[in-house]
């Protein structure tokens, strides 16, 4: 319970936890933790941040979400992928789940990573992965989004997206606010399907900001620049300052509600999901399923250390911002991961 050590809850004050994004890297590449956590995961709590450990598993959460009136994107879990036969593998897996989406009539799209399709094998390889995966998407009208990874895949993503885009309408990607270069990129796409983030990968200050402010400036600045065009807009961010204030330019502006969508992590925030839905907006939960969830997670904390307030806030206050009656039952969230990382260290032992 380490992060019990740093948390401050008095008079419902703001959760602050002292973490590094080195330390939640090193566990993310551990071998030994993940092969564990493979096993003993979905019994430590897992389940709050992964929708499935397979097809089946994860249509029942979608399921279960669309009769709250949430649409889904689901995520097979895996990246950095060095061997075409895992490619290989992740693609015919991807393929089945498109079957299944369409068999089951759900409101569900896909998010893929090149990475787990090749890209660090051989581009063309990657290519020809992608675009399979999109045109049997196409044949049953789902809309397949390419996730944007670290800056130095970035060039050769947009480059993927962008001759795939030229023949094929379900397609799009992601724009990351803290990039300098986003703004100008992005109009590159304007008559293709966003999805706007902040970023989560740590960048030189050569190729992003570095300012929380900064980012969020440049946030609001390109989701006003897409909202005044006329393609959809996945708005993908827990901040609900920065929602506040484009649910305020959206008012102003007369946007249309079909043109966007609020978009947020499945386990983070939950209170706010049904919520912006009930408001009649359209929602999406990015909703990633697989037993590689323990990287996934590790990697969620270590990109942004800030999602452990998140998730610590779930846990320990109610939509009133009160404290919880039984704030130390938070196992299954990050103090869980954490405990299992300490725990599984000395049973190797």
């Amino acid at each position: 319970m380490l992060l019990l050590m740093y948390m401050l809850t008095m008079k419902g004050e703001h959760i602050m936890v002292n973490v590094t994004r080195d330390f939640f890297i090193a566990l993310s590449n551990s071998e030994f933790l993940n092969k564990n956590a493979k096993k003993y995961g979905f019994n430590l709590g897992a389940e709050q941040f992964v929708g499935g450990t397979d097809t089946e598993s994860v249509l029942n959460t979608v399921k279960e979400l669309n009769a709250k009136g949430i649409s889904c994107t689901v995520d097979n879990l895996g990246e950095f992928v060095n061997k075409k036969s895992e490619s290989t593998a992740a693609k015919n897996k991807i393929l089945q789940l498109i079957e299944r989406i369409s068999e089951e009539q759900v409101d569900c799209h896909l998010s893929i990573k090149l990475t787990q399709l090749g890209l660090d094998i051989d581009y063309n390889f990657c290519y020809e992965n992608t675009e399979e995966i999109i045109k049997k998407a196409a044949e049953h009208d789902i809309f397949i989004n390419v996730d944007i990874e670290d800056y130095a895949r970035y060039d050769q993503t947009l480059d993927i997206v962008e001759e795939l885009a030229k023949t094929h309408k379900n397609v799009g990607t992601v724009f990351q606010s803290y990039l300098y270069r986003a703004e100008a990129d992005m109009d590159r796409f304007k008559d293709v399907r966003l999805r706007i983030v902040k970023g989560a990968y740590k960048e030189s200050d050569f190729v992003a900001y570095q300012s929380d402010k900064m980012i969020d400036e440049n946030f609001i600045h390109l989701v006003k620049k897409r909202l005044k065009g006329n393609t959809f807009t996945s708005i993908a961010t827990h901040d609900h300052k920065l929602i506040n204030e484009i649910k305020q330019f959206i008012k102003e502006e007369n946007i249309d509600k079909d043109l966007f969508e609020f978009q947020m992590l499945y386990g983070f925030r939950t209170e706010m999901h049904e919520g912006l839905a009930n408001e009649g907006y359209h929602f999406c939960t990015y909703i990633p399923f697989g037993d590689e969830w323990y990287g996934y997670f590790m990697r969620r904390l270590a990109e942004r250390p800030q999602n452990i307030n998140l998730v610590l806030k779930d846990k320990l206050y109610d939509e009133n911002n009160q404290i919880k009656k039984k704030p130390l039952i938070i196992a299954g969230t990050a103090v869980a991961a954490l405990s299992t990382a300490v725990l599984l260290c000395r049973r190797k032992k």
